[in-house]
């Protein structure tokens, strides 16, 4: 499954973004889905993930109260809703299919990433 992340921008600290993850083909619907980043100099880091129907979330502790994890299966595309964002949160922002978890390796497809900036 081809995916490609969009939504990145340019925000002030405390502002929103809201990121989509639109994939290519039906059988995405089966697949969980994650969002991961990474930040210069840093190792990709896991963000949040959804199950194939959208009946589970997973969040990091970093983002967990702040970022909003969310899939329609009918427009192929999950969400990632992004409140009160901090100059840490700066990073380029990959989705990725596989089975749903944390761990970066459950994950086979990747798309390209969008960059998020957090100006402070």
């Amino acid at each position: 499954v081809q995916l490609q992340a969009s939504g990145g921008g340019l925000v002030q600290a405390g502002g929103s973004l809201a990121l989509s993850c639109t994939a290519s083909e039906r059988t995405f619907s089966s697949y969980g889905i994650g969002w991961f980043r990474q930040a210069p100099g840093k190792e990709r880091e896991f963000v949040a993930a959804v199950n194939w129907n959208g009946g589970s979330t997973y969040y990091a502790d970093s983002v967990k109260g702040r970022f909003t994890i969310s899939r329609d299966n009918s427009k192929r595309t999950v969400y990632l809703q992004m409140n009160s964002l901090k100059s840490e949160d700066t990073a380029v922002y990959y989705c990725a299919a596989g089975s749903v978890g944390r761990d970066i390796r459950e994950y086979g497809h990747w798309g390209l990433g969008t960059l998020v900036t957090v100006s402070s």
